[in-house]
């Protein structure tokens, strides 16, 4: 079984990525928090894990244990499979989960697509007694240090007001500062941080 892979991030699409380790492309799903994290066009690590069935074996990823933990308990509940367990987690933090699930919020998991009022009964009735002892997360170790100093406040201020998630603004901009002078004046560490977090084809 693949446990962690290190390699090139070759592409990130909707819902996936490919990262190359010694020529070999491997197509891995993971939540938007973790794809927003890897920095594309260069090295990253993903946690790994892998579900081999009949007809394929799939490849989940994580920036950190606390969202792999998280997946590996979702996906125990009725309802719940892989691909829903990454839409709860691109929607709510390992962080987000814990409180959602102590503090009864159902609103909270039936924000996600495919999370109905039913199947959110269904996971805080099964997780209440769990949620307290799984992680809450750290920020992802594969994402780089965003650019200290007014304006990168400035530019995470500017991003979470777009309505981006600060996971994924942070992210964006740890990306852009990497490839600027520092320290970029905000405009241009703005403009680049919006370039990162455009859909790409």
């Amino acid at each position: 079984m693949i446990a962690r892979l290190v390699g090139r991030v070759e592409g990130i699409s909707e819902g996936s990525c490919v990262l190359d380790v010694n020529g070999v492309g491997y197509l891995v799903h993971a939540s938007t928090r973790t794809l927003a994290a890897l920095p594309a066009g260069a090295t990253g690590t993903l946690l790994i894990e892998t579900h081999v069935r009949e007809d394929a074996i799939l490849l989940y990823g994580f920036a950190d244990g606390a969202e792999r933990d998280w997946f590996r308990l979702l996906i125990t509940v009725q309802g719940v499979g892989a691909k829903l367990a990454l839409a709860l987690l691109s929607v709510l933090s390992p962080a987000d989960l814990v409180g959602a699930i102590q503090s009864g919020d159902r609103a909270s998991l039936t924000r996600v697509a495919g999370v109905g009022a039913k199947l959110a009964v269904r996971l805080l009735t099964e997780l209440r007694e769990k949620a307290g002892a799984m992680p809450a997360g750290t920020s992802p170790p594969s994402a780089s240090v965003a650019p200290a100093g007014d304006a990168a406040a400035d530019a995470l201020s500017a991003l979470l007001n777009l309505g981006y998630r600060r996971a994924e603004a942070q992210a964006a901009l740890a990306r852009a500062g990497a490839g600027l002078d520092a320290p970029p004046p905000l405009p241009v560490l703005l403009r680049a941080a919006l370039r990162e977090l455009a859909p790409r084809e």
